[in-house]
Order: C-alpha cells, then structure tokens, then sequence
C-alpha cells in the first residue's frame, strides 16, 4: 500500500428535507450570493422558488447565472467570475448536477484571480483559493460535491479539460435525495455508468496490497448495481435515490485512490476528447470506451479483472484461467450497461471513424496515457476503433 496524505474538509448535510436549511447555511457565510443552475429543470421541479423562498428569508442579496449545459462551457464560467467581480459576490451557490458544481468551483476559485479562469486548467497551481461555495446536489453523478476536481469545455479549442486542487472542494453540500426524483431516466442512467466508471478508474491499477480498498470498490460497485432498478423503475424511491446518491459522492471523494489506493484516469480523458468533439453525454461515452479499455489492458492485470469478475459479478471460476474470468467479467459489464439504458458503441450515439484520429491525437495531447499500461496515440486510436 502506498503511503498517503488525506484532507477532505467539505462539510456533508445529507437526508430528506435538508435542501430547507440552505439559507440559514448560506447566511453564515456571507451577504451575496451568487445563485448558479442549469437549463431550467430546477425551475420546472420547483426546487428553485424553494431556494429561493429560503435565501429571501435570510435577507440575503442574491445573483444569478443560469444556463450552464453539461459539458460546462469557459464562457459560463467568465461570465460568473465577472458578476462575483463587479458586484463583490460573498459566496457561490451551486444547484444542480456536477456541470453546474464544476462551473462552481471555478467561478468561486476565479472570483479572487486577476487572470482569466482557463488558465487553472493550464496549470492548475494558479488556482489562489476561493470565496466560500455552497452545493445542492440534484443530480447524482460526479462526486463534485465531495471533491477538489473540476471539468469544463472551451469550445473555441475543441477542448475538453479538468484539473483538481485542494481549493475547489465546496465548502458545505447539501444532499437531498428527494431533489433527484424528477431526473429523467437516460441522465439517471448516465450518471450511474459515471460513478461506476469513477470507481473502476481508482480500482483497475497494478498497486500491490490494497486489499480494504479493493474491497471497498466492490462493495460501491455491488451496491450500485443491486440498486439501480430499483430507482429505474420507481424513480420516487426515497431510500433507492439516497443509496445511489450516497455511492455517487463515495465514488469519488478521492478515499479510495489518494487513501493508500491507486488511481489509472486513462478512460476519462478519452472520454474528454469525445464529449468536448461531439458533445455526447459523459456517462454515455464512458459506457462506450471502458469496456474497450478494459480489453485492451486485460494482459496486465488478469488477477485483478478475475477479482472482479468473481467477487463484483459473481461469476465462478470453475476451469477459467485468470485472463477468461476476466474476459467474462468485461462482457458482463458491457451487457449490463446496455441492460440499464446506455450506448455500448460509437456507431449507437452517431460516432463514426471520421475524428478518430484527430481525437486520439487530441488525448495525448499533454502526455501519454494510463499507469497500468501506458498508452500513445495509437494505442488509444486503437481503443476508439475496437469501440465502433
């Protein structure tokens, strides 16, 4: 096991009703609020008058920026850090799923930089801190309300990218699982193949000994699996959506790759590249890519995909050697992402092999891939066609 150095200071309100306590949470922090949501589902829900009618009660003076899109565009985020600028903003607060989280973080983190935000993505060390932020979570998925990670879109360079620093965990963040009843069934579907693919990112690695974090990988993948039918099939399953809201924020607050574990991160830069070109769904193109992956490095680490294959899916080993439980494994998982929803190939979202290039080009942009097996540009144009 490797040696560690673990710090999460946001601060978790979790359970039904606690979306109520938001302005008092608020109120503590500052005057100003900056108030940032998507597309307008906060809205139709009612979940934005019910915020709203509880910052108005804390005499709070409240500013908004709505319409941030998934895949979360710079131009958003510069538009927030200039309203936090011009108008002295105290706080941030998020309300939504991880583009509105993400975008968050960064205009709270730009509030106090004198530079344009792009630049953290950059060199995320010119992050200088942030102005305190607020999340309510309504969509279960990235783990932005638990972690220090940010992924945003500039769409003038076809750039899909992320950076991470100890600044940009949230402050507070308020889990109501109540508040992703209304989900629709393709986004609680693709939130569900994101959070498993965070866990796979931090459990398919070559460390030796991580015996209790691969076994709490497991039990996050068991859970999220067991569970997911039923918030599918009844989407108002208050104990189904705050399991599933739970593993979500579990899956990558960072315990169990920076707590002795390891991490891989190859798959989701792939991903990156596809989503920041096409603009697809990110839990979509991880469902298309991982599996892909997972083939492609399977010769690596066979005992670990058996491991898998064998406590996660439960498949005997009967006479397999390590390599054909894993295979088994892998298949397994690709058919149960098709069974709940998700694409498993490029050609189903509409993805030809036109850019495959380009975007295999694109991804190793800053550097080759992967720790478990490194990976260049052809290997990762390989990954892409075997996904077609």
């Amino acid at each position: 096991m490797r040696n560690f150095d673990y710090c999460n200071p946001t601060r978790i309100i979790f359970g039904k009703g606690e979306t109520d306590r938001v302005g008092k949470e608020c109120q503590k922090l500052g005057k100003k609020v900056l108030f940032i949501y998507g597309g307008g589902s906060i809205k139709q829900n009612g979940l934005y008058d019910r915020i709203m009618k509880h910052l108005q009660e804390e005499k709070l003076v409240v500013y908004e920026l709505g319409g941030v899109k998934p895949n979360p565009r710079i131009d958003k985020v510069r538009e927030g850090v200039a309203i936090c600028k011009k108008e002295k903003i105290d706080l941030v607060l998020a309300v939504g799923g991880g583009s509105v989280l993400d975008t968050g973080k960064i205009v709270a983190a730009g509030a106090i930089y004198p530079g344009d935000p792009w630049d953290f993505f950059i060199d995320e060390h010119k992050i200088p801190g942030k102005i305190p932020l607020v999340t309510v979570l309504a969509l279960a998925a990235t783990g932005s309300e638990m972690n220090h990670n940010a992924v945003i879109t500039n769409e003038e360079t076809l750039e899909k990218l992320g950076t991470h620093n100890p600044h940009l965990y949230p402050t507070l963040s308020i889990l109501d699982p109540e508040n992703t009843y209304t989900v629709p069934r393709d986004q609680t579907v693709n939130g569900i193949v994101d959070m498993m693919a965070h866990v796979f990112e931090q459990y398919f690695h070559p460390f030796p000994e991580t015996p209790l974090q691969d076994r709490w990988a497991e039990g996050l993948m068991k859970t999220i699996i067991e569970y997911t039918p039923r918030v599918l099939q009844n989407p108002t399953d208050y104990d189904g959506r705050a399991v599933i809201m739970w593993c979500g924020t579990m899956a990558l607050n960072h315990l169990l790759e920076e707590a002795g574990g390891g991490g891989e991160w190859t798959c989701h830069p792939i991903e990156h590249v596809l989503s920041a070109v096409y603009d697809i769904p990110h839990g979509a193109g991880l469902a298309i890519i991982f599996p892909q992956w997972m083939k492609y490095v399977l010769d690596v680490i066979p005992h670990k995909f058996a491991q898998f294959a064998e406590r996660v899916w439960e498949i005997p080993r009967a006479n397999k050697s390590d390599q054909e439980l894993g295979l088994a494994g892998i298949e397994r998982t690709r058919e149960w992402f098709r069974e709940i929803g998700a694409p498993t190939t490029l050609r189903e979202a509409g993805i030809g092999e036109e850019k495959l290039t380009e975007m295999a080009r694109m991804a190793v942009k800053s550097g080759n891939l992967g720790v478990t097996k490194v990976l260049d540009e052809k290997d990762v144009e390989e990954i892409l066609r075997m996904s077609l």
